[in-house]
Formats: structure tokens, sequence, C-alpha cells
């Protein structure tokens, strides 16, 4: 079949909802530097912030939000990231839940001179580059904090909980295999659409 000349649309909110009602109670913006109170999470989603096509290279960013009864289950991104994240994010969340051990994420950067951040959090300011997730197994929770290297020593801070039940991991995995997969999808569709369009304008 020819390729078709449109991007399809992808909602990944309405498919990617997971409700945490029945979960452990979580809760998010604890740590001390938090612009806003705790807040409980009564559901999580992921949704498509941006795609873009931009001196020969196809990008998106996505994030992972959170709804709350206090704040009238408004949308909240609690962290902000590109098409790289989801994979080493949810093998990271399994291993720490499934082992009961610490789990400490680096956050691969671009190269050198890059103003590109991979994975940023919107807990303690709007957009805040990471270095380093730390997922920190409880028994009913995974602490989700991140992790600044200080001279010789590292700091943390507090950013959101996850439940570390079997059902919300097999749930988790889900969306992050569907989400992983459509974003893939789109980048795939943008640089067919580049190349097609490129192909036009020097026919």
């Amino acid at each position: 079949m020819a390729d078709t000349p449109a991007i399809v649309d992808r909602n990944l909110e309405a498919t990617t909802n997971i409700s945490l009602k029945r979960e452990p109670a979580c809760f998010a913006f604890l740590s001390a530097c938090s612009i806003s109170a705790p807040m409980p999470i009564d559901s999580i989603n992921l949704d498509l912030a941006s795609a873009d096509y931009f001196d020969g290279r196809a990008s998106l960013w996505a994030a992972l939000e959170m709804r709350s009864s206090v704040s009238d289950d408004s949308p909240t991104a609690i962290l902000g990231f590109d098409e790289t994240f989801l994979r080493p994010f949810a093998r990271a969340l399994i291993e720490a839940a499934t082992t009961r051990a610490a789990f400490r994420m680096t956050i691969l950067q671009e190269t050198r001179g890059s103003d590109r951040c991979r994975v940023v959090e919107y807990v303690t300011g709007l957009g805040k580059a990471l270095e380093e997730l730390v997922l920190q197994p409880f028994d009913n929770v995974v602490l989700i904090s991140a992790a600044t290297r200080k001279g010789s020593g590292n700091s943390e801070e507090s950013l959101f909980q996850l439940p570390r039940t079997d059902s919300f991991l097999r749930a988790f995995a889900r969306i992050a295999y569907v989400a992983d997969q459509t974003l893939r999808d789109l980048l795939a569709d943008m640089e067919r659409l580049a190349r097609r369009r490129n192909s036009s304008a020097t026919a």
C-alpha cells in the first residue's frame, strides 16, 4: 500500500490511563522544594505534548501526568521525557518493585553543546533537567526521587510514589509498551512524511 501523506492522530491520554483508587495510597509533590503541597494520586496517564521536525530530525516530547480529586481531576504533569525514556524506566520500576532493592537510573544526556534535555521533572519547578532517578521500594509503594551530584556527594529530592502491587506493575508495563510503540511509530511517520516532502521539492 502507498504511504498516506498524513500523520495519524494518536490519543495517548485515553489509551494509557491507570486508576490508582484501588491501589495503596500514593502521593506526589513530596519534596520540600515542591511547587505544590503534597497531593494524592488518583490516576496516571501518559500524554504526547509535542512533535516536531527540525534540522533534518524528528523529535517528540511526552509527559507522565497525574490527576487528583484535590485539584478537580485536572491533569498535572510530573515528568517530561523524549522517546528514549519509557523502556528503561519501565524496566527500572519492575526491577525495583520485584527485587525490593533500590535502583538508580542514570539519564544519558545529548552530546556536549546540546541544550536538549531527555527527562525533566515538574515537581520542584517548570521543567528541571534530571541527571538520575532513584527508585526506592517500600512495602506498598515505590518512591521516585531525583538525584543530583553536588561536590563529592549526592542529594535527593522525593518526587512522587507509584504502587508496588502486581496489578499496577502489569498495568504500567502495558501502557509503557503501548506508548513506546506509539511514539516510535509517530517518529517513523514524521521521518517518512519529511522524506516525501523533500523528494517532492527536488523533483
